[in-house]
């Protein structure tokens, strides 16, 4: 197992076990419904339908009322929407505050295989890690993938900087 790999795996580990008494010990299986955009989903999830925010990730908006469509905002969508297909089971975790603003239910996804879906985002170039406490179990490690995709200029690194 290569060691960045396990050095993920062990800091959830130790995460989960530091955080016994939150909801981030609480996860839940859910199927994807539909994508909205890069990080935005619509998923079912003990037989109701609910739309979720990942937590600690901001991908450029394609769907946002007043926005527009910004730069790699439709290549972060398309990735979501080819990762995250209609009917695929993940695992979802929650922080300390459930909902956001608008009622979306706040999580970190997990792909069947494990791999943390919000850090893809961020490592691979399509979403710019954002920290609004108190959810923030994975910040610094989201903060590092940010740098390590700004260093290597992949994504909207490449594409977008400001």
């Amino acid at each position: 197992m290569p060691l960045k790999v396990l050095a993920s795996l062990l800091s959830f580990l130790l995460l989960l076990v530091s955080c016994a008494n939150s909801d981030l010990q609480r996860a839940d299986l859910a199927t994807i419904v539909k994508v909205v955009d890069g990080d935005t989903v619509v998923v079912k999830i003990q037989n109701k339908i609910e739309t979720l925010r990942l937590i600690g990730v901001d991908t450029p908006e394609t769907v946002h009322p007043t926005k527009g469509v910004e730069c790699f905002g439709p290549q972060a969508s398309g990735f979501t929407k080819t990762v995250l297909e209609p009917g695929f089971r993940v695992k979802l975790l929650r922080d300390i505050e459930p909902r956001d603003r608008y009622q979306r239910l706040l999580v970190y996804l997990f792909l069947p295989d494990g791999k943390f879906f919000n850090q893809m985002l961020v490592e691979q170039g399509f979403a710019r890690t954002l920290n609004i406490e108190p959810n923030s179990a994975f910040s610094e490690q989201l903060a590092s993938h940010e740098s390590s995709a700004r260093n290597r200029r992949v994504g909207l690194w490449l594409s977008c900087e400001r």
